[in-house]
C-alpha cells in the first residue's frame, strides 16, 4: 500500500532560530535551516497518523493543511514531543468519535496526569480535545497497516520509535540496542536522531547515526531532531548521497 510521510518538524527540543540566539543557523535565510520541534505526519488509504503532538503543532498543521487526523502515536513524554495535545481540538469537534492515541503505559499515565482536565469527564470550563487513550506494549494495527515499536534509549530513558512498512522513525536516542536492529532491516526509509556533531549524553551525533546506516543499510536515510549546529546545505554537502538532512515539508513516498 502506498503510504507518504511529511516531516512536520526536524528540530530539536528549543527549535531553530533558538530563542536569543544570534549564530548564522538561527539567522539563516534558507528555510531549510527553520525547524520547529520533530514530528512526522503519516498519509495512507484516506487515513492519516501523527506521530507525537509538539508545542508547534498548530504550526506545523496550518501549514501542511491538516484536516483530519484519524490517529496519534507518542514517542515518550517529553515536553517537546507532547505540549501540543490542546492544539487536536479543532480536529475533534467535526468527526463521529474520539482520535484514538497510542503510548507505552508510562507515557499514557503521564499524559493523563499532565493532561488531566482533557481525560477527566467533569471539565466544565470549555472545548477540550475528545480524544481517547491507549496503552500499548506491542505493534498497533492502524486502518490495514502495523506500527511496531522499536525500543531505543535516549540517555537512561527506554523510548520507543516506530517501524510501519518500509520505514521506521527513531527520534530522541542515543544509542539503539542490538535486540532492536532485527526490527530495522531491509528499509526504504530510516529516520535517525542526529543533533549535532559534538557528542550528547541523551542525542545521538551526525558520526554515530552515520554508523549505524552503514550497518542497517536502509535504502534512504534521513536525519531529525537537529539543533542550530549544523546548517543544511552545508552539512548535506558532507553527507553519502542517500542520507540527508531532513527539514520541515520534506514529503517522502514509501509502501507501508
Amino acid at each position: 500500500m502506498k503510504a507518504t510521510l511529511t516531516v512536520l518538524g526536524s528540530g530539536t527540543s528549543m527549535g531553530v532560530p533558538t530563542i536569543g540566539c544570534d549564530c548564522a543557523v538561527c539567522h539563516s535565510a534558507d528555510p531549510h535551516d527553520r525547524r520547529t520541534r520533530p514530528s512526522v505526519l503519516v498519509e495512507y488509504d484516506s487515513k492519516t497518523v501523527l506521530i507525537d503532538t509538539t508545542p508547534d503543532f498548530r504550526e506545523q498543521a496550518i501549514r501542511e493543511q491538516i484536516r483530519r487526523l484519524d490517529a496519534v502515536l507518542y514517542t515518550h513524554g517529553h515536553a517537546d514531543h507532547i505540549l501540543g495535545i490542546d492544539d487536536l481540538r479543532p480536529l475533534t469537534f467535526h468527526r463521529n468519535g474520539k482520535i484514538p492515541l497510542y503510548a507505552k503505559p508510562e507515557v499514557a499515565e503521564f499524559l493523563q496526569r499532565m493532561f488531566r482536565y482533557i481525560f477527566d469527564s467533569d471539565y466544565k470550563y470549555g472545548g477540550i480535545a475528545q480524544v481517547e487513550m491507549n496503552p500499548i506494549d506491542g505493534p498497533v494495527d492502524l486502518f490495514g497497516a502495523r506500527f511496531e515499536p522499536v525500543t531505543v534509549l535516549h540517555g537512561d530513558a527506554e523510548i520507543i520509535g516506530y517501524r510501519f512498512g518500509s520505514a521506521a522513525y527513531l527520534t530522541d536516542f542515543s544509542t539503539i540496542p542490538s535486540a532492536s536492529f532485527a526490527q530495522l532491516q531491509d528499509l526504504d526509509i530510516l529516520f535517525l536522531d542526529a543533533l549535532r556533531h559534538k557528542p550528547h549524553p541523551t542525542h545521538s551525533t551526525v558520526d554515530n547515526s552515520l554508523k549505524i546506516v552503514e550497518q542497517l543499510k536502509p535504502k534512504r536515510a534521513f536525519f531529525t531532531h537537529i539543533c542550530h549546529d549544523l546548517p543544511h546545505e552545508e552539512t548535506n554537502a558532507a553527507l553519502p548521497p542517500h542520507v540527508r538532512l531532513s527539514y520541515d515539508g520534506m514529503k517522502l513516498d514509501f509502501e507501508i
